[in-house]
């Protein structure tokens, strides 16, 4: 949830033409060509300085341009990536008539309804604004931005777009130009010093970056202004559909059934009544931290100098939430004056804080969704370290991944030996995360030895974990789809575009059951489940509500060990059918709600 509210850079979904024949055909994103772009000086000279950016977005432009022209690429998501930036280089240009032309062609091609009907509405407020009032700089033109995109949004059902409409407020709200320019100046222009040039996956970003800080950052209060009225004149909430398919387990009510968080750790005390012991009657714990070595911390380790903020982060994860869902709290407030007074130098450990928090907290979190409502569920801790910096650290190496598949079969072997049941699996990466990484630490001559690279080391990853879970058949594991708005299968994320039979991927939904906009999609995506604003604990006992489909997976987890707690016979592959059974598809095909009374029911009468 803190990097989707942190992502500041505004993106343009555009569709692309009519595919053409002879065009070679894309089915996985790492297929696609790699292009380089030396810059001479600053990254973010070359933002504000309109002779140097025009050279590089030429060279942009022209590279974008060919991979539309000459690729036929089967993902809508990576097409509006790559339009994207065309429209944003069109408006940067003054090309005002080929951005609206961009806009308008993506407008029937979204995927989800409220990209669908949102798509472009900045944009054509912007340039509407400019025709009414001369120009960019006068209050006139704020005003007419703002009336544009009121005018736009009355019409609209409010359902539909409420959760898309709360993010955009939280992003304005906290959007300024030191976090605007902080992955420029700590994350491109450190990757620039080590390589001379950056690739065609991080070079987008420099023209987010000047859209941003010549668009959108000057309209700051107006988007404010204009998105906080919307909400204010809309407070009906949403219906709740999981409170009347939701089902709670009484005491004594079936048998214990052992639930493993392969996550960033638990807070192991919050469920001390509820824990697997080991032989030795100790918390059977296995963990290894971000160097791939065995940790002996049942929680990521907070460094000496943060303990005393620990308070401080836990509060800014409530805060962080309370933005999400429109709340104004103490924390929300708190979290708003801290990143609105960030200087350039404190962007860096501010977010890395940030992120430290998150990870600090989203193992329990998880932890105490998948448990809830079920007293037979017993808990093991398995744990991975997840990285909180803006760079990589440790750098991708030959070593650290055998090590890594190591420590995959490991954990599983570990499961076995401890009668686990069910896992849950809220994390994921792909190829083309390994190949950025490599780029940010300044690792392989060309972007064709990266590739090569990366893709070596992912495919070791992917083995070693494909055959970690085939190992263990009689274990459901359980895995969230993503939180990156693209089809899984198409980006190669695992572990949720693996395909087994004791594997089920989950996406997110609302209470309502509205897709959640954050969440990904694809073949592989077998139920969706409430992933927004899920109430639960994080370490210490206190309880927030977070976002993403790392909520939404323990939904599932929850639902599969109240099946097995009540028929213990079940196997992984008939749980899956259960739950499949008896989702509910909705009108558009894109989702499939799980009705946890249902699948319970029927996993009852097949006893």
């Amino acid at each position: 949830m803190l990097a989707r509210i942190l992502t500041l850079i505004l993106t343009l979904a555009l569709a692309g033409p009519a595919f053409a024949q002879g065009r070679k055909k894309i089915d996985k994103a790492a297929d696609l060509p790699r292009f380089t772009y030396a810059i001479d000086g600053k990254v973010e000279e070359l933002v504000r300085d309109a002779v140097k950016f025009k050279a590089f977005a030429a060279a942009l432009r022209r590279d974008t341009e060919s991979v539309l022209r000459d690729y036929d690429i089967s993902d809508k998501a990576t097409q509006r990536q790559l339009l994207g930036s065309l429209v944003l280089l069109d408006m940067l240009e003054g090309r005002y008539a080929d951005a609206l032309k961009g806009s308008e062609q993506i407008k029937a091609l979204q995927e989800k309804p409220a990209d669908k009907l949102l798509s472009g509405m900045l944009l054509r407020a912007i340039i509407g604004a400019r025709e009414t009032a001369g120009g960019f700089q006068s209050d006139a033109y704020r005003t007419e931005v703002g009336k544009r995109i009121a005018a736009e949004l009355a019409p609209l059902p409010h359902a539909v777009i409420e959760n898309d409409m709360k993010s955009a407020k939280s992003r304005a709200e906290i959007i300024s130009e030191t976090l605007v320019l902080g992955q420029i100046r700590e994350v491109l222009q450190p990757t620039l010093d080590k390589a001379g040039s950056l690739s065609s996956e991080l070079a987008p970003g420099i023209v987010s970056t000047r859209f941003t800080l010549t668009y959108v950052l000057p309209l700051k209060a107006t988007l404010m202004e204009t998105y906080a009225s919307y909400l204010a004149s809309h407070t009906v909430a949403k219906a709740d559909i999981w409170a009347a398919r939701d089902i709670v387990l009484q005491a004594g009510a079936g048998k214990p059934v052992r639930v493993a968080i392969w996550d960033s750790g638990v807070d192991l005390a919050l469920f001390r009544d509820r824990l697997i012991a080991d032989a030795n009657g100790k918390p059977a714990t296995i963990a290894f931290d971000k160097y791939a070595n065995p940790s002996a911390s049942e929680l990521v380790p907070i460094p000496e100098a943060l303990r005393s903020k620990l308070p401080q982060m836990k509060s800014r994860i409530k805060g962080f939430s309370d933005l999400q869902a429109n709340v104004d709290s103490a924390e929300s407030s708190e979290v708003k004056r801290f990143l609105a007074s960030l200087k350039a130098q404190e962007f860096k450990p501010a977010i890395e804080e940030l992120r430290l928090a998150g990870n600090y907290a989203h193992g329990t979190h998880v932890a105490g969704i998948a448990l809830g409502g079920n007293p037979q569920a017993r808990v093991m801790n398995a744990r991975i370290e997840f990285g909180n910096t803006l760079l990589p650290d440790p750098c991708p190496s030959r070593e650290l991944v055998a090590r890594d598949a190591g420590n995959m079969q490991a954990s599983v072997d570990h499961m076995k030996r401890q009668g686990v049941q069910v896992v849950n699996m809220s994390w994921g990466g792909n190829v083309l995360d390994v190949e950025r990484e490599l780029e940010q630490c300044g690792l392989g001559k060309t972007p064709e030895e990266r590739k090569a690279t990366a893709r070596e080391y992912f495919e070791t990853t992917k083995r070693a974990l494909t055959r970690a879970m085939a190992s263990a058949p009689g274990i459901l594991f359980v895995t969230a789809a993503g939180n990156s708005n693209q089809n899984a299968s198409f980006v190669e994320d695992i572990p949720a575009g693996i395909v087994l039979p004791n594997l089920i991927t989950v996406g997110a939904v609302d209470k309502a059951g509205d897709e959640a906009p954050f969440t990904s999609y694809g073949p592989t995506v077998a139920a969706h489940a409430n992933g927004y604003l899920v109430d639960s604990v994080i370490p210490g006992g206190e309880r927030v509500a977070q976002s993403g489909t790392s909520m939404s997976a323990p939904q599932v987890t929850n639902l599969a060990a109240k099946m097995l707690a009540l028929n213990p016979a079940l196997k992984p592959e008939q749980v899956i059918a259960i739950i499949r059974e008896t989702t509910d598809k909705t009108a558009d095909g894109r989702r499939f709600l799980i009705n946890p009374k249902q699948a319970v029911a029927a996993a009852q009468a097949k006893r």
